[in-house]
């Protein structure tokens, strides 16, 4: 075994033998099949909520919340069938208007821990009071995003995050927490605020709390430089779209593997965040809303353009398009690294490529968790 990183990564209750958590991509890019995959390799194997409910046998084009709710227990379900002792959770979007039913209903199903960004989950622990075993882990991009999360629940519900994502937005794909001015300024430095929000636990409330990083991490090099920079663990997503097991269809992992540098780029989301995409067919991905003439389909998000004003594009049936395979009127989501796919690989050669191991090695650490 050669030059192994293998670096426990425990959070809450909860330890798997990889650094390594599962970013959440929606919608069902990061379903059942990829997070139970990643969970059996001995990672953190994460679904994504946003929007699960509209490709799937739950939704009749009416029901859209409860299908999502019926579709999110069964994504989860599903990856418990792939790694039954794996540490399977979940990503939820505070920007999204049945948030607090799809935290309940992945603690109903059994998630181990809940993801959550696209704005700051202040109330989670709240929500997840009666389920005080699963691990709570919101995404910041500063400091002080850290701070106030921290402060609101140690004084309202006695309780810390038991990790945080660090997400860098200048390399990150999907939904960014940053003004879009900021991004890609040069000036923010992800390592030196993981090694803050770390340092803010340890000094203000003597805990020492994992911080995760997230955003253009790709490879070997990658996860050896965040380690060395002082994370924890770190959180990749677009790296395992070109595999087997990720959920979205052949189309949607060829238009990565056909991705350039140039055509990866930041987007205005209807939600009010930016977001990184490829960019290349944006303007059909507007006018097919434009043409449809439908609206606004469910309001599935709490502030809304095109809800609001018909402005931009329905957000949820860009992402739902794209993964059913419409890559031309469909929007997706990804982090600066996509262009380097190269071939649809296995979440497996992921991990042994990741940590330096061979097949053998990689089964007996994930059973060994």
């Amino acid at each position: 075994m050669k030059n192994t990183v293998v670096k426990k990564l425990v959070i809450g209750q909860y330890s798997t033998p990889f650094p390594l958590v599962l970013g959440g991509m929606g919608v069902r890019v990061s379903g059942g099949n990829l997070a139970g995959h990643v969970a059996r390799c001995g990672g953190f194997g994460t679904v994504a909520a946003a929007g699960i409910g509209l490709n799937s046998s739950h939704y009749n084009g009416r029901n859209f919340f409860a299908a999502d709710i019926q579709a999110f227990k069964d994504e989860i379900r599903k990856a418990y069938a792939i790694a039954p002792e794996g540490v399977i959770g979940v990503n939820c979007m505070v920007a999204v208007t049945n948030y607090d039913d799809m935290v309940r209903a992945a603690c109903e199903a059994g998630a181990k821990y809940i993801v959550s960004g696209a704005g700051l989950p202040m109330s989670l622990p709240a929500q997840t009071a009666d389920y005080p075993h699963v691990a709570l882990i919101p995404i910041v991009s500063s400091v002080r995003a850290a701070q106030l999360i921290a402060r609101k629940w140690s004084q309202n519900y006695k309780r810390l995050p038991d990790a945080v994502v660090v997400e860098d937005p200048d390399t990150a794909g999907g939904h960014l927490g940053e003004k879009p001015e900021k991004i890609g300024t040069g000036c923010y430095d992800q390592y030196e605020t993981v090694r803050q929000v770390k340092a803010h636990f340890q000094e203000v409330y003597q805990k020492d709390v994992p911080v995760i990083a997230a955003g253009g991490i790709w490879d070997r090099q990658d996860v050896l430089q965040a380690l060395a920079q002082g994370a924890d663990a770190v959180q990749m997503a677009s790296r395992f779209v070109c595999t087997e097991e990720c959920d979205a269809e052949p189309a949607f992992k060829q238009a990565y593997l056909d991705s350039r540098p140039e055509d990866i780029g930041l987007i205005m989301s209807p939600a009010g965040l930016p977001g990184r995409a490829l960019v290349g067919n944006i303007d059909r991905v507007r006018q097919r809303d434009l043409d449809s003439g439908t609206g606004c389909m469910c309001a599935c998000l709490k502030k809304c353009t095109y809800k609001e004003t018909g402005e931009r594009f329905c957000i949820v049936s860009a992402l739902d398009r794209a993964q059913r395979g419409d890559v031309d009127t469909g929007l997706i989501f990804c982090g600066t690294n996509a262009w380097k796919a190269d071939k649809i690989t296995t979440v497996q050669e992921i991990f042994d490529d990741l940590f330096a191991l061979s097949h053998q090695d990689s089964r007996c650490l994930a059973v060994n968790a």
